[in-house]
């Protein structure tokens, strides 16, 4: 009789919120979860996450609430005592759309002081989205105590966000909230912002006003550079692919369909390293995609010196015919491509360290657009020094600027040019490799870049280097500024007309090559 008479009187906050989940009703069951989320018990983010999952039970029989943990064993919710089963009689806590917020924000809450400074922020904009009064205490305690600075200005922001929809919150605190959430400055802000009541003092509705233009600003910006991005990743794509066929439309004059298809075939060859290294030498396989630059590089080298000894030499000075003779070539290679792997696409998975993405203020960057980018620079660099540095980079600037004098010096201009158009299709080969990361493997994939390589060196100069760089980031970062206003057909068409535009203005391109012949 004593204990039935005193334990009511030391159950606690927590204690009394547990026995509100065995009405059934999503009002107690509402209350019992903040009440929980403040009580600062031991049990709490048990109880809340079991709720979250589904694992919380209740008999309202014997008014008992249980928790079932994920390894099937139970507990009982009000005091962590194990159980040996739970009753049959027993069923899970109810829960709507408006206490599945309730319940996110009190898990938010409960993780403000976790020892991750990630998971602190990860429960601060958890409650930024929810804007739940019932955690302005926690979220208070919190900030007070924090050291992080990227905490700090969530919390701040988090704070913000109950305080400017607290009915009784002053003036002044609705000012200060506004501009902490406009400092957070990204889509959820400018969200919240939009959603305040109109009823609001003169000052705050100005302030809000403010905040939204600011934002607006801030947005644009930052839409800017992430479309400049895009455009950069792209430039760098389309001067991967076009740089091979910038070296062999300057030195040998050659208009060469298939090139596409030399980018194909480093795709394929990419392909073909990763499923020996998995199925062979699997704790390799973070390392497939560096030993697939120089497998592609020689594989399709070797096809494009074969291509020019059988039937490239034997069509110089007449365009018109390498065209259709490539073509007819690029036909053959898709089949042959296909009639070999099939005609689906193939996987080419991404290394571990190309895969994710990180964000940089308000744009999102990818690790594999960002490690093309700085290999397409880097394969740059290494050719610009071997024109410039090396007896066959000599010898193909002989050839490109007056192949008759290079010939007279002794310049073996035969051999140059099986060369050089190795070297281009070397060049495509590990372009392929490239692009296996960020698009579809099948016989059609160079298809989709040779028309946009040609428009690259064409535009740039041919047979100049810096003119296939700054032709391939201009086009790039046109056509992605292009896109959200005219779309992606009608942008392209546009970047055709400017280019057929500026070439009757300068027919050799932003750099033309110097020589006599080139220039007679």
């Amino acid at each position: 009789m004593i204990l039935a008479t005193v334990l009511p009187v030391l159950a606690g906050p927590f204690e009394d919120a547990i026995g509100k989940f065995t009405t059934d009703d999503f009002s107690d069951t509402e209350e019992a979860i903040n009440a929980i989320a403040t009580s600062g018990n031991p049990l709490a983010f048990t109880v809340i996450s079991a709720l979250q999952d589904g694992r919380l039970m209740f008999d309202a029989d014997a008014k008992k609430v249980y928790v079932t943990q994920p390894d099937g064993k139970s507990i009982d919710a009000e005091t962590g005592a194990p159980v040996a089963s739970v009753p049959d009689s027993a069923s899970a806590v109810r829960l709507n759309n408006r206490l599945r917020r309730s319940v996110e924000a009190a898990m938010s809450g409960l993780t403000l002081s976790s020892p991750d400074a990630g998971k602190r922020i990860e429960a601060a904009q958890s409650i930024f989205k929810t804007h739940d009064e019932a955690m302005l205490l926690a979220i208070e305690g919190a900030l007070a105590k924090e050291t992080n600075k990227d905490a700090k200005q969530a919390f701040t922001a988090a704070r913000g966000a109950i305080l400017l929809f607290k009915d009784d919150a002053t003036e002044a605190q609705k000012l200060d909230a506004i501009a902490a959430i406009r400092d957070r400055g990204d889509q959820e802000a400018l969200a919240m912002l939009s959603d305040v009541p109109a009823d609001q003092p003169p000052a705050v509705t100005h302030a809000v006003a403010s905040a939204i233009a600011a934002i607006q600003s801030r947005l644009a910006i930052w839409s800017a550079v992430q479309n400049a991005w895009y455009g950069l990743s792209l430039g760098s794509v389309l001067l991967l692919a076009a740089i091979g066929l910038a070296i062999t439309f300057g030195v040998m004059g050659v208009i060469n369909m298939a090139h596409g298809e030399m980018v194909m075939i480093g795709a394929y060859v990419t392909f073909v390293v990763q499923q020996v290294i998995r199925n062979s030498f699997p704790g390799l396989f973070d390392y497939a995609l560096v030993i697939a630059v120089p497998s592609a590089f020689i594989v399709a080298g070797a096809i494009g010196i074969l291509i020019e000894r059988t039937i490239i030499r034997f069509l110089y000075g007449r365009p018109l015919e390498t065209l259709l003779a490539t073509w007819g070539l690029s036909l053959v290679l898709q089949q042959a491509v296909r009639s070999l792997f099939g005609p689906t696409n193939q996987e080419v998975a991404n290394p571990s360290w190309m895969s994710g993405a990180f964000q940089l203020g308000q744009i999102t960057i990818t690790y594999n657009r960002l490690w093309i980018l700085c290999f397409t620079l880097a394969v740059f660099v290494i050719l610009l020094a071997m024109l410039r540095y090396t007896a066959l980079g000599l010898e193909m600037r002989a050839v490109t600027q007056n192949r008759r004098m290079a010939a007279s010096m002794g310049i073996a201009t035969s051999r140059v040019d099986a060369l050089t158009f190795g070297l281009g299709s070397g060049i495509a080969g590990i372009a392929g490799v490239a692009l296996s990361q960020i698009d579809n493997v099948s016989p059609n994939l160079g298809q989709s870049y040779i028309i946009d390589s040609f428009m690259v060196v064409v535009f740039g100069g041919v047979g100049n280097l810096w003119g296939t760089l700054v032709g391939a980031f201009t086009l790039g970062i046109a056509n992605k500024f292009l896109e959200p206003v005219a779309g992606a057909v009608l942008g392209k068409i546009a970047i055709l007309v400017l280019i057929i535009l500026f070439i009757q203005k300068r027919p050799r391109g932003l750099f033309a090559l110097k020589g006599r012949a080139v220039e007679a």
